[in-house]
């Protein structure tokens, strides 16, 4: 039986859910003759040893240990800061790197790291999940088929339930780079068309705390694809209702619409109409536990050389790029035109000013 060893490191709530995915993983590849084995590395070294223990995995003492000890393939769940140096390190060390979205903290400190990978012939996978998700699969499948006809409309929504700690707000750079960024990426994926400008507006009725820091609770972002389509990006950190994301597509022959089913977020004014009946979802890992699996097994295809890599960092920072465009209409009230990452790169055009959160005024 073949040994397929893979080093994780960050042992918090996203690196738990990743090892844990990665031993359901395992299980379908022991069906295929190969063994899975896990080593857990975190700053937190005692920490990592207790996660690991319950999780039935090995634990090494630092990340220059677990690289060390011949891992195939490092996956990181780190804080975004830590992402470009264990990206680095991974690449050095000639295997193929999994991590969690975004590429860096900004667009400007990525775009080294980007001419970095390309020039190492570096293999790195960003975590957008919701490439793999089955409703987002299934509705790109019916895009391409061109069932839909022409799009006229694409609305995005992301709700989350209840928002997170005002800390972790304080230093995610905005409603739209922490959580709409998902939308940027999957409606570029799904459409493989390009955002080229970004009109936004946000407002915040919930907790003071969170204007205070520069955020908004809520936004909208009108963004217009290369071909002149009309997208609409909507989030919220609080959709009371339950964890509500969902994709519309309206076509000229026909309409989809991804994440609409029994535990969906939201209830029918209609009288007499019981659909969605379920209880909704809660979080992002209920909500996208199908996806996150199967992400990380397209992750193990990827180190086994079965599949090409489906989420490069370039895919990552141009998603990033509409974000920054995003926050940049949220200050200034003005449309702003995204520029294109490969320009970026080559030098033919700027990056946009990093714009960072804007407390509010008393």
């Amino acid at each position: 039986m073949k040994t397929l060893t893979l080093g994780l490191v960050g042992v918090g709530r996203i690196g738990q859910m990743h090892a844990r995915n990665l031993l359901a993983v395992g299980e379908d590849l022991a069906r295929r003759d190969v063994r899975l084995e896990i080593v857990l590395a975190d700053v937190a070294i005692d920490f990592a040893r207790t996660v690991a223990a319950d999780l039935g995995v090995r634990a090494a003492d630092s990340v220059e240990d677990l690289i060390a000890s011949g891992v195939d393939g490092l996956l990181i769940a780190t804080g975004t800061a830590t992402h470009p140096e264990l990206i680095r390190a991974g690449v050095a060390a000639g295997v193929p790197v999994f991590c969690e979205k975004p590429v860096s903290s900004d667009v400007v400190s990525a775009l080294p790291l980007l001419r970095e990978i390309e020039a190492a012939g570096g293999v790195v996978q960003i975590g957008h999940q919701r490439r793999f998700d089955a409703g987002y699969l299934a509705a790109r499948r019916a895009y391409d088929a061109g069932e839909l006809g022409w799009i006229h409309g694409l609305r995005a929504v992301t709700g989350d339930m209840f928002p997170p700690a005002v800390d972790f707000l304080a230093t995610s750079g905005g409603l739209f780079r922490d959580c709409s960024v998902h939308d940027f990426d999957i409606l570029r994926w799904l459409t493989g068309r390009e955002i080229v400008e970004v009109y936004a507006r946000g407002s915040n009725n919930g907790d003071p705390a969170i204007g205070s820091v520069g955020d908004v609770d809520t936004a909208l972002a009108v963004l217009t694809l290369d071909d002149g389509t009309v997208a609409t990006a909507s989030a919220t950190r609080y959709n009371g209702a339950g964890h509500d994301v969902r994709l519309e597509i309206q076509g000229s022959n026909g309409s989809v619409v991804v994440g609409l089913d029994d535990k969906s977020a939201l209830r029918s004014a209609e009288p007499g109409v019981g659909f969605p009946a379920g209880a909704a979802h809660t979080t992002f890992a209920e909500r996208f536990h199908d996806a996150y699996v199967a992400e990380l097994a397209a992750f193990v295809e990827m180190v086994l050389g079965e599949r090409p890599n489906p989420c490069t960092p370039f895919d990552a920072v141009a998603a990033s790029l509409v974000a920054d465009a995003a926050q940049l209409s949220l200050r200034d009230g003005a449309p702003v035109r995204v520029p294109s990452l490969a320009a970026v790169i080559d030098g033919t055009e700027q990056p946009l000013p990093a714009v960072g959160l804007v407390p509010a005024r008393d």
